[in-house]
């Protein structure tokens, strides 16, 4: 037999294995959706910093110093 086959089925026998255990304890899936949702409000924090850093910067490089007027 394929090798890549024995490494899948192995894989769908842990995947059913987790599951059954999830279902017998349906608390347990609580700190994953937890982590998941920290995880989007992350991202979103870090994309709205991204956001303003870089209206700040737009707007600080056209405040005018007057040294440059003849």
């Amino acid at each position: 037999m394929f090798f890549e086959l024995s490494i899948i089925r192995h894989l769908i026998a842990l995947l059913r294995s987790r599951l059954q255990v999830l279902r017998a304890e349906p608390e347990a899936g609580y700190s994953t959706e937890a982590v998941v949702v920290i995880a989007l409000l992350v991202a979103m924090a870090i994309t709205a910093v991204g956001i303003i850093a870089a209206k700040v910067i737009s707007t600080a490089h056209n405040i005018s110093t007057g040294g440059s007027g003849g």
